[in-house]
């Protein structure tokens, strides 16, 4: 696998390499990836491709063995097969249960900065958004524990969604901190969605511990989401897995899924699923070198060259939170301010939340070569920029 070719997106109806306004931008946003999938998935894609049809899809015994098998092996964790239920995507996913789990005026928590479909989410079902806001200290982020606990405890407050590693901040949860938050919601009947996406995507020294693993105890109240897309770059197969042991919320869950018209699989989704967790190990394996080492680039980078941007250390994803605050921009202006002065886009951080406007979120899953353009770019920048400051104290 040749992780250092800068492979040409545009023209390939690529969101994040689509810039109709802007020309030369390098896009460091999007949590796609920009490296070809395992040699394996190209395979049975491309064997799909030859048979030559593609008609209406359904789940096989080996795409179901192949989530198992794979559970077990990276996690440990036994699965049964009956909790296994389809969803194109997590966001979809996560819309069909809370139209299951809630009623308008009801509040579900987040833990902002977040990843920022989730309010948009609950505001589609008429629930209110309750913000369990994370703890920013010294370049760290914390949970709020008696935060959690009061809103919680607020009668009209039933659900919980969880990120988990977080998105954007980069934390693994450790299983003293899932405990607790499972405690919390027996206490108050919480139910938890727990967002398991990059649970794979872990660095060294850090391990994810998938919510049921962790508590067994809240199982019956949870429903894990997971994908292979985030792991092997296949987010446009919409192929996606939610774990939900609850035999009633399950019925409820694949009932109003068929209802929206929603329960039939991508016909190269499946092979690709397959593909993915039967031989895709090795590749994953490559690409968390890569991460580390583009992760460490970039950090050594910034320390030298732009000490007003902070990065916060991430413990997983293929995903860098930045706090930009040294440069004294907020909000649009400095997104802005990167495109037009650097031609390099960025995932605003406002989006995540309102404490979160001095932040970006920069993606490194591209060949180092596009990294370092990047961030000379960014140098050039906030240079001139740095000098404008100057000029006017």
């Amino acid at each position: 696998m040749n992780w250092n070719d800068c492979i040409e997106r545009t023209n390939t109806h690529s969101v994040k390499w689509s810039f109709p306004e802007e020309e030369d931008v390098i896009p460091m946003c999007i949590a796609d990836m920009d490296f070809q999938v395992a040699p394996a998935i190209a395979d049975a894609l491309n064997q799909k491709a030859r048979h030559g049809i593609y008609g209406y899809t359904t789940f096989s015994d080996r795409y179901f063995k192949s989530i198992i098998s794979w559970w077990k092996k990276r996690f440990d964790m036994p699965i049964d097969k009956d909790w296994i239920c389809f969803s194109p995507g997590i966001i979809p996913g996560i819309n069909v249960l809370l139209s299951v789990l809630t009623e308008p005026g009801d509040g579900v928590i987040i833990q902002d900065p977040v990843y920022y479909p989730f309010y948009s989410t609950i505001e589609n079902h008429g629930c209110s958004v309750v913000k369990n806001t994370l703890i920013y200290m010294e370049g760290k982020y914390s949970i709020d524990f008696d935060d959690l606990e009061e809103k919680a405890s607020e009668p009209r407050t039933k659900l919980l969604i969880l990120c988990s590693p977080h998105n954007p901040v980069g934390r693994v949860w450790t299983p003293e901190e899932l405990n607790r938050i499972g405690d919390i919601a027996k206490r108050h009947n919480l139910w938890i969605i727990s967002d398991e996406m990059h649970g794979d995507l872990v660095y060294s020294g850090h391990e994810h511990k998938p919510l049921f693993k962790a508590d067994e105890s809240i199982i019956e109240n949870s429903i894990l989401c997971a994908a292979p897309s985030k792991t092997f770059n296949i987010a446009g197969l919409q192929t996606s897995i939610l774990l939900i042991p609850n035999e009633e919320l399950r019925e409820k869950y694949n009932e109003k899924l068929t209802g929206f018209g929603l329960m039939r699989p991508n016909v190269f989704g499946i092979e690709g699923t397959i593909a993915a967790y039967e031989e895709g190990e090795p590749w994953l394996n490559e690409l968390l070198m890569v991460l580390e080492d583009n992760k460490q680039y970039v950090f050594n980078y910034l320390e030298q060259h732009l000490p007003e941007m902070k990065a916060i250390t991430p413990q997983a994803t293929h995903l860098i939170w930045i706090d930009c605050s040294g440069l004294g921009i907020e909000g649009e202006e400095l997104c802005t301010f990167f495109l037009e002065k650097a031609k390099v886009k960025f995932d605003e951080g406002f989006k995540f939340g309102e404490c979160s406007g001095s932040f970006v979120r920069m993606n490194i899953a591209c060949p180092k070569e596009r990294i370092d353009m990047a961030l000379r770019r960014m140098n050039h920048a906030v240079l001139e920029h740095r000098k404008n400051r100057q000029a006017l104290k």
